[in-house]
């Protein structure tokens, strides 16, 4: 016989929220509506509306009863309304009962429309797919750009009010900084930049000795190393170990709402918190960046020693014949730039944390690709503009 053939109630989960009973008389079904019918709290009744079956049943009236609904808004009218619709195209004739001068204002509006157009699902093709998760990921990168610079910004205006009353920086998280985030690190750059110079050195011996030009060797690995990859690998490794600490340190602040405390005393997150940061990066990472050149020249001369039985003395001359002072001034210019990069980027994602640990981890993340691609970025960017200076 159907779903109207049984006496079927739905009550409210929890007080107020939205119930509906049913109860058939003979060939009339009686929906007896209760609670706050609004959009928050009908999904459950839809579910049952929807599910009506009015041709299975020989029921010739339906009565809506909204007597014991103490809120009601758009949503559940065009709910009411579906239903309605469904059971005079069964042949019922529908009534309404019990309703105030909003609930009538309301379905007489909808009524006047007549019955809802047919939801129509149009399947999205490949390239449309393709093209509109392009266009999301061009929105969240634009996005991204323009919070990157409005936070540049302010952190130019903090570094104009240090200027102007240097007691503003925070000295001691300054100097605290440049040891946690540069000093700290210089193991790891020692070693790294080590034995990327010596298999750089070993890849260009080997290759060059092909053409009898494996003297050219510290030429390649002087101007290759000062130039671009001594500064861009000490970046990059700076990237991941103190932009994430940043975006760590700050998150987990942000988290716990010492950050919100901070502003309720006065106190400017941007001096507090920021600023030391990025100063104390910009600092460090020349000084990290002229060590990694050292130790890659280093690694070079090792295996240069080995494998082309080049003395010390002979590399040395060799390694002051290829270089200039631009060589290595190329490298030292970009790390402030690269630094700020990293640092701006690790601490505005620490900013952007939300209240959970999984947002901490999310947001560590996207610092350090976003951080190591700006990286990047700049480089590129430099070296075009050395290039075409002629540098």
């Amino acid at each position: 016989m159907g779903i109207f053939r049984n006496h079927q109630k739905n009550p409210p989960d929890s007080e107020g929220a939205a119930g509906i009973s049913l109860e058939e008389e003979g060939d009339t079904l009686v929906l007896r509506a209760s609670g706050e019918w609004v959009v928050a709290a009908i999904s459950g009744v839809d579910r049952q509306l929807r599910g009506f079956d009015a041709k299975s049943g020989q029921v010739t009236r339906a009565v809506f009863d909204l007597g014991e609904v103490t809120r009601f808004d758009t949503s559940a009218a065009v709910i009411l309304s579906r239903c309605a619709y469904a059971l005079e195209e069964a042949g019922a004739r529908v009534e309404f009962q019990n309703l105030n001068e909003a609930q009538s204002l309301l379905l007489d509006k909808l009524g006047q429309d007549g019955p809802p157009a047919p939801v129509e699902e149009h399947e999205v093709g490949l390239y449309a797919h393709v093209a509109g998760n392009m266009g999301d990921a061009v929105i969240a990168v634009s996005r991204e750009a323009v919070g990157i610079i409005e936070f540049l910004g302010e952190v130019i205006a903090a570094v104009g009010r240090v200027f102007r009353r240097p007691a503003r920086l925070r000295w001691v998280p300054f100097v605290h900084h440049m040891e946690r985030a540069g000093f700290d690190a210089l193991p790891l750059v020692c070693l790294l930049t080590f034995l990327i110079g010596a298999v750089l050195a070993q890849q260009g011996a080997t290759q060059l000795s092909k053409f009898g030009a494996d003297y050219f060797t510290v030429n390649m690995v002087t101007i290759v190393f000062l130039r671009e990859v001594g500064l861009l690998l000490t970046a990059i490794i700076v990237a991941g170990r103190s932009g994430s600490a940043f975006t760590a340190e700050i998150g987990s602040m942000k988290m716990r709402e010492e950050i919100d405390a901070m502003r309720t005393l006065g106190l400017d997150p941007m001096d507090m918190l920021i600023l030391p940061r990025v100063l104390a990066l910009i600092v460090t990472l020349p000084m990290l960046a002229f060590v990694a050149d050292l130790m890659g020249l280093l690694g070079g001369g090792v295996v240069s020693f080995f494998m082309l039985g080049m003395s010390p003395g002979l590399y040395i001359d060799r390694v002051r014949d290829a270089a200039d002072f631009w060589t290595f001034a190329v490298g030292i210019i970009k790390a402030p730039f690269m630094a700020a990069m990293i640092a701006m980027v690790g601490c505005r994602a620490g900013l952007l944390v939300t209240g959970s640990a999984e947002s901490v981890g999310q947001q560590t993340t996207h610092s350090v690709v976003r951080a190591i691609f700006l990286v990047i970025i700049v480089d590129a960017i430099f070296a075009m503009f050395f290039t075409a200076v002629g540098v």
